[in-house]
């Protein structure tokens, strides 16, 4: 079966058609920078033209950096504050003239990961996949099961939210070695561990393709794995949470 999955982000949103029975993306991805202010119409046009560009009449999924209840965004990261209370599903729906489902991003991650990737058999006990870059994101399994919306990347670390001292970003503002970084990301990894016990932890987000750089500095208990879809997790998981129910 063929979804179009979309990956809303804070930069660009991207999206391409996805065997949801093989994870291949069955084209080359389409990206548009998210528009400025990310507000709710201005999004939904760009959806509204990734749709367009492949022609689509078929399911969609997309992934939204919020808290996402059954289509409704809760929250609003790197989109404007209209988004939050706000019926996604629905307003995408009326844009692309497409059954649509929307999922939290990195939960949509974690989709593809625990299907096609780092994740793929791992259907006993929990995992906890972390997505790095601007911020930080998690997405939680037990059993194989997803525990949706979990917003780990804002937990609080000496009173500072985690994402503000273990993200990418701060890495980058911070202007920190990757040996400091990687003691700093230690430090939230080990709390993660603390509070919810996985048996596995993936790392993902672009600055997993450098893993070799910071991997050294990260002592946990749990098994450490970099995640395999990297870049294309977004748009594969999407399509996979856009399947019919």
């Amino acid at each position: 079966m063929e979804v179009l999955g979309i990956d809303i982000g804070g930069s660009g949103i991207k999206g391409a058609p996805v065997n949801i029975e093989t994870g291949e993306m069955l084209a080359e991805r389409f990206r548009i920078p998210t528009p400025k202010p990310a507000k709710p119409k201005a999004v939904a046009n760009t959806v509204a033209k990734i749709a367009e560009h492949f022609e689509w009449q078929g399911p969609i999924g997309c992934g939204f950096p919020a808290v996402v209840q059954h289509g409704i965004t809760r929250t609003a990261a790197n989109v404007h504050q209209k988004w939050v209370n706000f019926d996604a599903a629905t307003l995408f729906g009326e844009k692309t003239d497409c059954p649509v489902r929307v999922v939290n991003d990195a939960d949509a991650a974690g989709l593809a990961e625990m299907t096609f990737g780092a994740g793929q058999g791992r259907n006993k006990g929990v995992v906890l996949l972390v997505t790095i870059g601007t911020g930080l994101g998690t997405s939680l399994f037990t059993d194989g099961a997803l525990l949706p919306n979990t917003e780990l990347g804002h937990i609080e670390i000496d009173c500072d939210d985690a994402e503000l001292m273990a993200s990418n970003a701060a890495r980058k503002r911070d202007d920190l070695s990757w040996k400091k970084w990687g003691k700093r990301l230690n430090t939230y990894l080990t709390r993660l561990e603390a509070l919810v016990w996985p048996d596995l932890i993936i790392l993902g987000g672009g600055v997993s393709k450098k893993h070799e750089n910071f991997t050294p500095y990260l002592k946990l208990n749990a098994e450490l794995v970099i995640a395999e879809t990297f870049n294309h997790a977004g748009i594969i998981g999407a399509a996979l949470a856009g399947r019919p129910k």
